[in-house]
C-alpha cells in the first residue's frame, strides 16, 4: 500500500536532491582567478584596473546600464542609492516600499533617516501594486522602491509613469532579478537607480557583495564619492569632499564575481526556459499555480520559483502541512519571508523606540494597524522553490510534480494526520540576506 512519506512511506522524489546542482556553483576558472587576485597583493580596489572596476563595467554592460558601483552587500547598495538621491536629508522624508519582501528594502530607508511607507502588493506576483502606490504619495514622498520579487519584473511602465508624474525617484531593488528583462531591457537601470545583491544564495554570488546601477553621469559620480568615504578613486592623498562611510567591495570578491559573471547569461537562459516548462507542469496538478503571466516580462532571471497554493484543492489542508508533506517526499519547498513586513516584530512600536530617533519615530505611521489585502493573501498562498532547481534536468521537474500529485491522491490520509504532524519552520533554507 502506498503511504505518504510524512507518514513513513517511501519518498517519491528521493532522487531529486542528487539532480539539483549544489549551490553555489564553482569551477576551476573561479578558483584560478581568486588565487590570482590573492597572489596579486592588491586586496583593496584602490588601484587602476582593479577587479572591482572591471566587474562594475562588465555587470553594468550586461544589465544595459551605463554605470555600476560595487559595494560590500545588497543592503548597503540600497542605502547608497537612497543617499545618492538625497533621501533622508529632509526631516520626514518618505519612501514607498512593498509590504512583502525582505526587510532590508524597508530598513535601508530607516538607516538613511527616512520613513518607509508600505504599499500593497499584487497577490498574483508579490510585486508592488502601482495603484496602491499612487494612493500613498504625499508631499513628503521622495522615492519609490520596487522589488522584482523572485526575479519577476514589476510593472515598470506604470511605476515609471507614476514617478515621473509626481516628480519622484524610482529605485529598483533587483536583488532577485539578475538577468531579468522587462520589454527586452534588463532591469536595474530602468528607474533612476538599481540595487543588486551577491549574497550566497543569489544567482550571481561571491558570498556577499552588491552593486548600484544608474544611467546618470551625475548620480554615478556622487555614488562613487559616497561609497569611498568621500574620496575620489584614482586621486592620491587623503582629500575627502563629503562626510561618508566605506561601502567598497573587496578585490577577492570582485574577482570571483567577474569570473562567475561569464557563466551567468547561459544560466539565466536555462532557468528562463525551464521555468516555463515547470510552470506548465505544476499548473496541471491543480494544487499549485505559477505566479505572473505578463507578456512584457521577456526574461525571468529567477531567484525563487514562486507558486501559489490552492488549499481548496486539498480539503483546505493548511499550507504548512502541505509544505511538510512535500518536503518529506523530497521536494525542497518553502516560503520566502513569512508575514508581511508590517507584521515583523521590528515594526512594533516597542521595538522601534530602541532603534529609531524620536524625532523620526514621531512621524512614522502605526505599522501595527496595517492590514493590506494583497500582501496578506500572497503571504497565505506563497510557496517557493530555489532557483538552482531550474538548472536540474527536466526529469527533476517530473519528480516535483509526482510528489504534488501523490499528496493530492492521498489527501484523506494527510487530513487524518494533520493534528499529529509537527509543523516545522517552512522558510526555505536559502535564507535571503543582503
Amino acid at each position: 500500500m502506498v503511504k505518504l512519506a510524512v507518514n513513513g512511506g517511501e519518498p517519491v522524489a528521493k532522487d531529486l536532491s542528487r539532480m539539483i546542482p549544489r549551490w553555489p556553483l564553482l569551477d576551476e576558472d573561479d578558483v584560478k582567478v581568486v588565487v590570482e587576485a590573492i597572489k596579486g597583493g592588491h586586496w583593496c580596489r584602490l588601484y587602476p584596473g582593479s577587479y572591482a572596476e572591471r566587474f562594475e563595467a562588465e555587470f553594468a554592460k550586461y544589465h544595459d546600464a551605463k554605470y555600476g558601483i560595487a559595494v560590500a552587500n545588497g543592503t548597503v547598495s540600497l542605502e547608497l542609492a537612497l543617499k545618492t538621491l538625497g533621501v533622508g536629508l529632509n526631516l520626514g522624508d518618505e519612501v514607498i516600499v512593498p509590504a512583502y519582501t525582505f526587510i532590508a528594502t524597508a530598513s535601508a530607508v530607516t538607516e538613511v533617516g527616512a520613513i518607509p511607507v508600505f504599499a500593497d502588493v499584487d497577490p498574483k506576483t508579490g510585486n508592488i501594486d502601482p495603484k496602491d502606490v499612487e494612493g500613498r504619495i504625499t508631499e513628503r514622498t521622495r522615492a519609490i522602491i520596487t522589488v522584482h520579487f523572485g526575479g519577476y519584473p514589476a510593472d515598470m511602465d506604470a511605476l515609471t509613469s507614476i514617478a515621473k508624474k509626481h516628480g519622484l525617484y524610482l529605485i529598483e531593488d533587483a536583488a532577485h532579478a539578475h538577468g531579468s528583462e522587462w520589454r527586452g531591457r534588463k532591469v536595474g537601470a530602468i528607474g533612476d537607480m538599481g540595487s543588486f545583491s551577491f549574497q550566497e544564495s543569489k544567482s550571481l554570488t561571491a558570498g556577499e557583495g552588491g552593486i548600484v546601477l544608474t544611467n546618470s553621469d551625475e548620480l554615478a559620480e556622487r555614488a562613487r564619492l559616497i561609497h569611498n568615504i568621500g574620496r575620489v578613486i584614482g586621486q592620491p592623498g587623503y582629500i575627502h569632499y563629503i562626510l561618508s562611510s566605506n561601502y567598497r567591495l573587496s578585490e577577492i570578491q570582485a574577482a570571483l564575481l567577474l569570473s562567475r559573471l561569464g557563466k551567468l547569461p547561459s544560466e539565466v537562459k536555462v532557468k528562463n526556459e525551464n521555468g516555463k516548462v515547470l510552470a506548465d507542469m505544476i499548473k496541471r496538478t491543480g494544487v499549485v499555480e505559477p505566479t505572473g503571466n505578463d507578456d512584457r516580462v521577456t526574461v525571468r532571471g529567477y531567484y525563487y520559483f514562486v507558486m501559489l497554493y490552492k488549499p481548496e484543492e486539498l480539503n483546505n489542508i493548511p499550507k504548512e502541512v502541505f509544505i511538510e508533506a512535500l518536503r518529506a517526499e523530497g521536494v525542497p519547498v518553502g516560503v520566502s519571508y513569512g508575514p508581511p513586513l508590517y507584521k515583523q516584530p521590528a515594526f512594533k512600536r516597542e521595538n522601534l523606540v530602541k532603534s529609531i530617533p524620536k524625532y523620526i519615530l514621531d512621524r512614522m505611521p502605526n505599522y501595527e494597524r496595517l492590514n493590506l489585502p494583497g500582501a496578506e493573501e500572497f503571504a497565505r498562498r506563497e510557496l517557493v522553490l530555489p532557483h538552482y532547481l531550474l538548472l536540474a534536468p527536466r526529469e527533476a521537474f517530473e519528480l516535483v510534480v509526482a510528489a504534488i500529485e501523490k499528496i493530492k491522491e492521498h489527501v484523506d490520509e494527510l487530513q487524518q494526520s494533520v493534528n499529529r504532524l509537527k509543523v516545522s519552520d517552512a522558510t526555505i533554507d536559502t535564507t535571503y540576506h543582503r
